[in-house]
C-alpha cells in the first residue's frame, strides 16, 4: 500500500523537477509532446501485457481460510487460540473475550450463516441502502455461479475489449454506488483524512511559483522546478516511514490486545500524520510569508513535511478500509479519486 502511494505521489513531484529544465532548454510544448510519446509507446504494453485480473471471490472464503488455519495452529498458542470451528455448536465461544474468532464473528462483513439459505437471509426491505449494499455483495459472490471455478483462457481471449461483467448489479447502480458511501462515517473519514491534505498540497503548489518567481528571490522555471526535489523526497520518506510503521504499530496493538487483531490498530499511523502534516503547514506559511528572510530551503523542506504526513495518511486510511470495510473498497476507490 506504501508503495503504490509512493508511485502516485512520487512521480507526481518529480516530474516537475525534469519539466523546469525541459521548457527552460527546448520549450513549454516538449513537455506537452514527451507525454504523447510515453502515452503511445506504452499503450501496446498495456494492451498486451496487462490483462484483467478482476475476480469475485465467495464471501465465505475468509471464514474457510480461518478454519484451515484453526486447525493448522499449534495447541497453546495464546495469540490464535485453537477453537474448534467444526464443534457441533456451529459456531467459537464468542463468551471468550480473548478469543480470536469473536471478532470474526461478531463482523457483519464475514457472516457464519450459510448465504445461499433462503431462511439466513435478513428481510432487505429493513436495511439501509449501505447495509443492502452490503448485503446484495455478499449474497451475489456466494452463489454457485461465482464459486465455480472458470476454466483457463488463452492469450489471444484475454486481449479481447470486453470480456463480461464482473457483477450482475444494474450498470447505473454500480455508476452511481460511490456516493451514497459518503453517508458512512469511516468511507467519510477515510476521504477526508488524505483528500485535506492533498487539497493543501495542490494549493502550495499553485502558489509556489508566484512566490519563487517573482521578488525577492526572482527564481527561473529550472529553479522553481527543483523547488518540488523538497516534496519527491517528501513522498520517499513518507512511504519509508508509512510501511515501517504501518506493521510495527500493529503489531504493538495487538499484543496489548491480548493477541486480537482489529482494523481500528491501522488507525494509530494518523497520530505520525498530524505531526508531519501540522509541521509542513505551518511552517511553510511561516516562511514562504518571508522568503527574503526565510530563503528558499525552509518553505522547500516544510512542503517536504506536509507531502510526508499527505503519504501517510493516504496508507493510513487505504489500510483501514481495506481490512475493515473489504465489501466497500471499489467504490471507495472511485469516490476517493
Amino acid at each position: 500500500m506504501a508503495l503504490s502511494n509512493l508511485a502516485l505521489f512520487g512521480g507526481a513531484f518529480f516530474t516537475p523537477v525534469l519539466v523546469g529544465k525541459i521548457t527552460h532548454t527546448i520549450g513549454w510544448e516538449w513537455s506537452f509532446y514527451l507525454v504523447a510519446i510515453f502515452a503511445g509507446a506504452l499503450l501496446p504494453l498495456v494492451f498486451f501485457f496487462v490483462p484483467e485480473t478482476a475476480f469475485n471471490r465467495p464471501a465465505n472464503q475468509y471464514l474457510e481460510a480461518l478454519q484451515d488455519g484453526a486447525s493448522n495452529r499449534p495447541t497453546g498458542d495464546k495469540h490464535f487460540p485453537t477453537t474448534n470451528l467444526d464443534s457441533d455448536k456451529g459456531n467459537p465461544d464468542t463468551n471468550n473475550p480473548t478469543s480470536f474468532e469473536k471478532y470474526n464473528c461478531e463482523d457483519k462483513h464475514f457472516p457464519t450463516t450459510n448465504l445461499n439459505s433462503d431462511k439466513d437471509h435478513p428481510d432487505s426491505s429493513n436495511l439501509t441502502s449501505l447495509e443492502k449494499y452490503d448485503y446484495e455483495a455478499k449474497t451475489h459472490t456466494a452463489s454457485p455461479e461465482s464459486t465455480r471455478p472458470r476454466p483457463r483462457i488463452t492469450f489471444a481471449q484475454s486481449l479481447l475489449p470486453f470480456n463480461g461483467r464482473k457483477s450482475n448489479a444494474n450498470f447505473f447502480k454500480l455508476a452511481l454506488r460511490p456516493f451514497p458511501l459518503f453517508l458512512h462515517p469511516a468511507i467519510l473519514w477515510a476521504c477526508l483524512i488524505q483528500g485535506t491534505l492533498i487539497g493543501w498540497t495542490v494549493m502550495i503548489g499553485v502558489v509556489l511559483a508566484a512566490i519563487f518567481l517573482g521578488p525577492p528571490l526572482w527564481f527561473d522555471e529550472v529553479q522553481t522546478g527543483y523547488m518540488y526535489t523538497g516534496p519527491f523526497v517528501g513522498a520517499v520518506v513518507g512511504f519509508i516511514i508509512s510501511g515501517f510503521l504501518a506493521d510495527w504499530s500493529t503489531k504493538i496493538m495487538i499484543k496489548r490486545n491480548k493477541g486480537i487483531y482489529e482494523p481500528e490498530f491501522r488507525i494509530v499511523l494518523v497520530a505520525v500524520q498530524l505531526v508531519f502534516g501540522c509541521v509542513g503547514l505551518y511552517g511553510f506559511g511561516v516562511t514562504a510569508q518571508n522568503v527574503e528572510r526565510y530563503g528558499w530551503f525552509l518553505p522547500d523542506m516544510f512542503f517536504a513535511f506536509e507531502v510526508a504526513g499527505m503519504v501517510m495518511g493516504a496508507v493510513s486510511s487505504a489500510l483501514y478500509i481495506v481490512d475493515a470495510h473489504r465489501t466497500f473498497l471499489p467504490p471507495w476507490l472511485l469516490a476517493r479519486g
